[in-house]
């Protein structure tokens, strides 16, 4: 199929719309204090917010991605902003812990899940060459939500309550993410090649989920995610109140967020053009091993500065793998069903978003520090590594 210059506003408007999501669900690190005093929580009881709103649209993506195979990505990603919105005008009422997992836990994370997956498999299929390309631009936003909603938030909770940028923060994604929203189509659909194979554009060639989730390739690929989630989700619920127990300021335990969002925005823009010529398979092998590596910066680190090239590496191995899952699919499994099988595959992240950040929080908890937690992190990437390797080497599915 032939690129279209709408492929681009597709493109843009995916990038507004993981920006929008990315930031709310990450601003949750400079929620984490106030969440902490105003309902006197230890940590590991502020960290299942964090946890329940990633399991819920990690679990769930998958049937975002079956609407938007059957609706469109439009309609699917527009009521999820607006599940979004309300769910944090909810927790910015909310009057006990339980009612912030409900609001910002249950009903945030269920918005994500309507737009995660339908906006960013949106952008593959119409696309061939420049897929890696494509698909690092688009899920740089993610970077750039981390980056700059975190920041912002942290600021605005100064001068005014945490309730009151709240409100502020759901009314942004009220107005932004929906305009975003509406820019998404569907790619037309293309004839299919009678070689079938990765590669062949448009929508409509390639593997059932069904099909999909039948080859060897998908389950080593499935399982890699499976792995690799608990050490992506951690640092983004505990990098901050690591910051804080060196005596660091709220400002810059708040802002390794901000810079795991900077390296993020450089894998995701960099790894696309990378990948394209040296293999997304390959790169993603790399990557997962670089993300555990990143781990013994944190080890090390007395203070600031070791905590911020942690969070730029971190964040430049993390971006990286998260922009290459969707083309990877496409690849592999085709345009037919990518929507639902990328959706499928995120779910793998579900359980280690979840019990990753709160296992983190229990741990500190009983012994005052995070390095058994590193160490733990260290061996899953390897693993994880392990996994992504037999991914590539059980070969390409055929359709």
């Amino acid at each position: 199929m032939k690129e279209t210059p709408y492929a681009w506003v597709v493109v843009w408007a995916t990038f507004v719309c993981l920006a929008v999501i990315f930031g709310v669900s990450y601003s949750f690190a400079a929620f984490f204090e106030s969440f902490a005093v105003e309902f006197s929580a230890q940590r590991a009881d502020v960290s299942w917010i964090f946890g329940l709103s990633g399991f819920v649209y990690f679990v769930l993506g998958a049937g975002g991605g079956m609407l938007a195979d059957r609706f469109g990505p439009r309609i699917v990603c527009s009521a999820g902003m607006a599940l979004i919105a309300l769910g944090l005008l909810a927790t910015s009422w909310a009057t006990s812990l339980l009612a912030v997992y409900m609001s910002y836990g249950l009903l945030v994370g269920l918005g994500i899940a309507l737009v995660y997956t339908p906006s960013i498999a949106s952008v593959q299929p119409w696309f061939t060459t420049r897929r890696g390309l494509a698909g690092g631009i688009a899920s740089s936003g993610v970077g750039a939500g981390t980056l700059l909603v975190p920041v912002g938030v942290a600021m605005a909770i100064g001068p005014m309550p945490w309730r009151e940028a709240m409100q502020v923060l759901a009314l942004g994604v009220l107005v932004l993410g929906l305009l975003a929203a509406a820019l998404l189509r569907r790619a037309p659909a293309a004839p299919a090649k009678a070689s079938g194979g990765p590669g062949a554009g448009g929508s409509a060639t390639g593997l059932s989920l069904r099909e999909a989730l039948r080859s060897p390739t998908f389950r080593w690929l499935y399982l890699a995610t499976v792995l690799a989630s608990p050490v992506m989700f951690i640092p983004f619920a505990h990098v901050s109140a690591s910051a804080r127990d060196l005596g660091l300021s709220e400002a810059l335990a708040v802002g390794l967020v901000g810079l795991i969002g900077v390296g993020s925005l450089v894998g995701r823009f960099a790894i696309g053009w990378v990948a394209d010529r040296l293999g997304r398979a390959q790169t993603l092998v790399l990557m997962q091993l670089s993300m555990g590596a990143a781990y013994v910066l944190w080890a090390l680190a007395g203070g600031h500065a070791l905590l911020a090239l942690f969070a730029l590496w971190f964040g430049l191995s993390y971006g990286s793998i998260v922009s290459l899952l969707p083309a990877i699919c496409m690849d592999y499994f085709g345009g037919k069903s990518v929507a639902s099988v990328v959706g499928t595959l995120y779910s793998g992240a579900a359980v280690g978003n979840l019990l990753g950040p709160v296992l983190a929080g229990a741990a500190f908890d009983w012994s005052g520090h995070y390095w058994g937690v590193m160490a733990v992190c260290g061996v899953l990437s390897l693993c994880a590594t392990w996994a992504s390797h037999q991914m590539k080497r059980s070969g390409l599915a055929q359709y």
